[in-house]
C-alpha cells in the first residue's frame, strides 16, 4: 500500500465548487482507499491505496465528476513526493503563508519566469512537478499570473508541510 496525497483544484474557494470534506472522505472510501483523512477544508486527502497514481486521479475524478456535474482537477503526489517537495523548498527562510507551491501534472517550462506577467516581488522557482512562488508581501495585492497551460492548484508551505506529516504516518 502506498500513502498518497490527493490535491483537489478550486474547492471551497471564493463560493465555488462546494466540497464538504467528509463527502470528500466518504467519495475516497467508496473507491477503496484506506485510513483516510482530511485537512482543511480546501480540497486536501490523505490516504493508502494499492493503486497506481493514474489510477487513484481517475477514481478521484469520477467520483468528483459524478458529485460536482463537471470536471474537477485532482493533482496526486506520493507520501515520498510531497515530503520531497517540502525538503526542496527554495524558500525555506520565509513564513510558510508567503510561498506557494503550485502543484502540476504537466511539463513545466525550462524558465520559470516564461509568460508570467505582473511580476513584482515575487520570486518563481521550478520544482519538479511544481513551481515554488515566494510572495514577500502576500498574495493579497499580487498582479502575478502564471499562463494557463500551467493550471495546477496551489498550496502554501503550512499546508505542505502538515499534508506531508500527515502521509508519512499513513505510508
Amino acid at each position: 500500500m502506498t500513502g498518497y496525497v490527493a490535491l483537489i483544484r478550486a474547492v471551497n474557494v471564493g463560493g465555488t465548487g462546494k466540497l464538504p470534506m467528509t463527502v470528500l472522505a466518504q467519495m475516497c472510501e467508496a473507491v477503496g482507499f484506506e485510513k483516510v483523512k482530511t485537512y482543511i477544508a480546501s480540497g486536501n486527502v490523505v490516504f493508502q491505496s494499492g493503486a497506481a497514481e493514474d489510477q487513484v486521479r481517475s477514481a478521484m475524478e469520477e467520483q468528483l465528476q459524478t458529485y460536482a456535474g463537471k470536471s474537477v482537477g485532482v493533482f496526486v503526489r506520493t507520501a515520498a513526493e510531497i515530503a520531497d517537495t517540502l525538503a526542496r523548498n527554495p524558500f525555506v527562510g520565509a513564513p510558510g503563508n508567503r510561498v506557494m507551491t503550485l502543484f502540476v501534472d504537466g511539463p513545466l517550462p525550462a524558465d520559470p519566469l516564461d509568460s508570467v506577467t505582473g511580476i513584482r516581488d515575487e520570486q518563481v522557482r521550478l520544482g519538479k512537478r511544481e513551481l515554488f512562488v515566494l510572495y514577500p508581501d502576500g498574495m493579497a495585492n499580487s498582479r502575478l499570473r502564471i499562463p494557463s497551460e500551467k493550471h495546477g492548484t496551489a498550496r502554501n508551505m503550512n499546508t505542505v508541510t502538515k499534508l506531508a506529516t500527515m502521509a508519512a504516518a499513513v505510508a
